[in-house]
């Protein structure tokens, strides 16, 4: 009897040991342990935005703004690579139980990034020879700027009429850090989009309104300055398209910075507040994780959609292609139509896990062209920005683009300027101008670089661009002109017209407008149009336009003073910030002198 109980104790107790061992095996082996530390340069300066590679799971991780980091892992010891532009590589194990600060060494021609960073012509290159331009880890595609064109042989030109703005508050950005603007960073066409200028009501049967005037260029008097406006017009605020957005937002080790995630988190939730009861709102993420953050929700459920978005966390990769792909799935499962079907990508644009050249994701977004569904993107940080990437993706998903550099951008984009940004009035938006050969011996486009094309390119072929509600703009032509007109003299200087689709139609339309040749003095032009002359003149300033030899920041500065709407907050802030880039220039040319 006792050694009957003796046996069934050993033979309980042996069972027990067997689960409790194969208990603690598991436990150990689904065991999720932290590396943290810090990254710090020679001279001890704390370094944000290392790339650190986890070896263990082959995850891509960045340090934070104060160059602290913190892993997850599954082993008690793991092994980690760190890099950072112009320091080598460390690689090193690292112990969970410990807190390491690692040191970056600083590479021998690190003294001469700066210098590598330059960015000029080279004489005689060829369009086809350029290569997307770099500063630092930033990418912008590399613009040609528009020469003049003989009239005889190219009387016709056209540019994608868009809404970008993207490249005005991005220069903002440089020049509030008192840095120089990289050139291709700086899209004339874009700054002009910026300002919203005084708005022309199109005919009841149009879509676009058309203004023109011509007058003595201001920066070369031999020649003339064709401003050309043109308005989209405004949707009837009862008749807004219910909404089926979805937030493609990046959250990314590398969206881990004041001027990143926080600050898409506080745009989204300005955007939250115009949500109506028709409206649909999903949230798409991808990082550490990828997938539905939250599910396709009523916009009366304001509360639950902004604590979703205040419960984002950055870590992790950056698999942006998976992001899309889910976003895109998201966004056709619950396509509303005849709706506002709109994708909005928030990131920096840093992918780098799955497709991640601009040529695939371009490749990527294609294939949803005619799904229906736009593309907005928004862009912020700095550092390691792509604009190149988010300026390709916003034209090919048939969208827009802007740069997010505070929140005050962000509640200017996503708030006061709503309709202008997510709700479009005409698709594939397409300017053709046809100049007189007998008033107009050349003509420059001014802006929209790489994106013009001659008579002898079939006009047809290119991309347009989407318009959004109310939007207002000016575009400039400088014009060499085939004889000496002065003020008064008549005749039609140019047809134009605009070819288009409303939003959700297939059917190509058109608008037409004959431009007259009545040349009005430079100072008797409205208040709007000379201070677009300033904003372009600024522009060719920034990029060291060949253009802009006979001007200096200070008749800028002027122009634009005299000509501002003192009501305009946005104008009173370009003259400040014209301010800021007649300083920086001046201490760079100082700087060359001295050298």
């Amino acid at each position: 009897m006792l050694i009957s109980k003796l046996c069934n104790y050993f033979s309980i107790l042996k069972t027990a040991v067997v689960i409790l061992t194969s208990f603690l095996f598991v436990f150990t082996a689904n065991a999720q342990y932290y590396l943290r530390g810090e990254i710090r340069d020679e001279k001890n300066n704390l370094l944000s935005n290392a790339r650190i590679v986890l070896h263990s799971t082959g995850y891509v991780y960045s340090s934070g703004s104060r160059g602290s980091f913190g892993i997850m892992t599954a082993k008690l010891i793991d092994s980690v690579t760190v890099s950072l532009d112009g320091y080598q590589a460390l690689s090193v194990k690292l112990e969970t139980a410990k807190y390491h600060s690692l040191i970056l060494k600083t590479l021998f021609t690190s003294a001469n990034l700066q210098k590598n960073r330059l960015l000029s012509f080279t004489r005689n290159l060829k369009p086809s020879d350029r290569r997307n331009w770099t500063v630092g880890t930033e990418t912008y595609n590399s613009l040609v700027e528009n020469d003049f064109v003989q009239t005889e042989k190219y009387p016709e030109t056209g540019f994608a009429i868009n809404t970008d703005k993207a490249s005005y508050s991005n220069v903002r950005r440089f020049l509030n850090m008192n840095t120089t603007v990289p050139p291709d960073a700086v899209r004339t066409e874009e700054l002009l989009n910026y300002f919203n200028f005084t708005y022309i009501d199109p005919p009841r049967d149009s879509v676009f309104g058309f203004q023109s005037y011509v007058t003595e260029c201001p920066w070369n008097k031999a020649n003339q300055l064709l401003a050309l406006h043109i308005s989209a017009r405004k949707l009837d605020p009862e008749k807004i398209p219910p909404s089926n957005l979805v937030f493609l937002i990046d959250v990314s080790g590398s969206m881990d910075m004041p001027n990143r995630l926080p600050l898409l988190k506080s745009a989204f939730t300005l955007l939250v507040n115009n949500l109506r009861d028709k409206d649909t709102i999903s949230i798409v993420v991808y990082g550490s994780t990828i997938g539905i953050w939250l599910p396709p929700t009523s916009g009366t459920q304001k509360e639950k959609i902004r604590k979703s978005i205040e419960d984002l966390y950055p870590g992790g990769s950056t698999p942006g292609e998976s992001g899309i792909r889910t976003a895109y799935s998201l966004a056709k499962s619950q396509f509303i139509k005849g709706g506002n079907n709109r994708v909005i990508l928030a990131t920096d644009g840093d992918f780098n896990v799955g497709q991640t050249s601009d040529d695939e994701l371009e490749k990527l977004i294609t294939l949803h062209q005619q799904s229906g569904i736009y593309l907005t993107c928004l862009g912020v940080g700095m550092g390691n920005y792509k604009d190149s990437k988010l300026e390709v993706l916003a034209k090919k998903g048939n969208g827009n683009f802007a740069y997010l550099d505070n929140e005050r951008e962000a509640e200017k984009v996503l708030v006061k300027e709503l309709t202008q940004t997510l709700y479009s009035v005409a698709d594939n938006a397409f300017l053709n101008i046809d100049f007189n050969p007998n008033l107009v011996k050349n003509y420059r486009l001014i802006g929209f670089d790489n994106k013009w094309k001659a008579l002898v390119d079939s006009v047809s072929e290119l991309d347009g661009g989407e318009v959004g509600s109310g939007h207002s703009v000016i575009a400039l032509f400088e014009l060499d002109p085939a004889f000496a007109g002065g003020p008064g003299t008549n005749g039609n200087l140019a047809n134009i017209s605009i070819r288009y689709k409303l939003p959700n139609d297939t059917l190509q339309r058109y608008t037409t407008y004959r431009c007259p040749y009545t040349v009005t003095p430079f100072n008797m032009l409205p208040a709007t149009y000379r201070f677009a002359s300033s904003v372009a003149m600024f522009a060719g300033l920034l990029k060291d336009s060949k253009y802009a030899r006979n001007y200096s920041f200070s008749d800028v500065i002027k122009l634009a003073t005299e000509s501002e709407d003192a009501h305009d907050a946005i104008q009173q802030e370009f003259i400040t910030i014209i301010e800021k880039a007649k300083k920086i220039y001046g201490k760079e040319r100082k700087k060359k002198k001295l050298l």
